[in-house]
């Protein structure tokens, strides 16, 4: 028992002597890479016009015209409410209107030969204009009674019947212009410089058959969001083979290619205040503070603290411990990284 306790438990990478062994590590040669500039966002489907239909007075539906999922062109009848009341009000102004018409050409020719005062005359000029008048304003309500298509569109589900009491917030159904949609989605304000107006962009419409389609830039918001710091952007898709609100990914290309140096995103050692890498020098580990660019497919631009020719070490990054011995590999590059 006292032999076994004499002997201390060694450590699985110690040697024999008492030292550590070396770790064992993949490293990468830090080189200029061409980094193309992109940037992913989520983006909407919207249609190019979509409104709700309501009517503009409350009333009793006595006509109804709601071709579900059909389109309807531009001025359309859709509905129609009872206005049976005002009808009889326009009539009533019709007939006192064609009486006081009458009674001032009457008045007009006694005027004419002194036969009754101007005031007399105005007050019959008066009267014509205040039902004609009355006979606009009756017209007007009356044209309320009838809702016709803002533009041509497809419409959605109706959603009342022939017959029901309906008023403005009734939503009757929904009219949606699918000859072109429109994609908005919002990027970083930083990257507000690769936004232009005309600028075409790619978007991932279907994400199970990886189908794509381009949409062009065709305005942006002028100010950003406040609270996310977003820029929200709006553009046209050339493909309108997709569903009104769906989810899509948009990938907007700076249109040109940079050099600098690329690691493996989880060679990157983060901490509370900065991002480390460890290179290989003399063969032992240095850890070296660094700042980070873009990112590109499992790949980060180091900005600084990497120069090119340094050895990176790639696999092995948690089992280094500073100024401890290291031994190389296999030297992989990018490309065998990503396999």
């Amino acid at each position: 028992m006292t032999a076994c306790k004499s002997k201390k438990e060694q450590p699985a990478n110690a040697k024999k002597d008492g030292g550590q062994q070396a770790v064992v590590v993949d490293v990468l040669i830090a080189a200029a890479q061409p980094i193309t500039t992109s940037i992913e966002a989520n983006g909407t489907v919207v249609a190019n016009e979509s409104v709700e239909l309501h009517p503009e007075v409350s009333g009793r539906i006595t006509y109804l015209n709601i071709p579900e999922g059909g389109t309807i062109k531009a001025g359309t009848v859709i509905a129609k409410l009872n206005d049976a009341d005002l009808q009889a009000q326009l009539n009533k102004s019709k007939v006192a209107l064609d009486l006081a018409e009458k009674t001032e050409t009457r008045l007009k020719k006694l005027v004419s030969i002194q036969g009754i005062n101007q005031a007399d005359y105005d007050l019959a000029v008066n009267t014509v204009n205040g039902y004609r008048a009355d006979i606009a304003y009756t017209q007007s309500l009356i044209d309320k009674t009838v809702l016709r298509a803002p533009f041509t569109g497809v419409v959605g589900l109706r959603q009342v019947s022939l017959g029901a009491f309906v008023s403005p917030t009734t939503v009757l159904a929904t009219l949606q212009q699918l000859d072109k949609v429109k994609i908005d989605f919002t990027v970083p304000e930083e990257y507000s410089e690769l936004i232009q107006k005309g600028k075409t962009v790619d978007v991932q419409i279907d994400a199970n058959k990886q189908t794509t389609a381009k949409a062009v830039i065709i305005a942006t918001e002028p100010t950003v969001n406040l609270t996310t710091r977003n820029l929200k952007v709006r553009a046209v898709l050339q493909d309108n083979r997709v569903n009104l609100g769906a989810y899509v990914k948009v990938t907007v290309q700076s249109g040109k290619d940079a050099k600098g140096v690329l690691v493996p995103t989880n060679a990157i050692i983060p901490d509370d205040k900065n991002k480390q890498l460890v290179l290989v020098k003399g063969g032992k580990a240095s850890f070296v503070n660094v700042e980070t660019g873009k990112r590109q497919a499992g790949n980060v631009e180091v900005t600084k603290g990497v120069n090119e020719g340094d050895t990176v070490v790639v696999t092995g990054v948690l089992f280094a411990k500073p100024k401890a011995a290291l031994k190389v590999r296999s030297v992989k590059t990018l490309d065998q990284l990503a396999n």
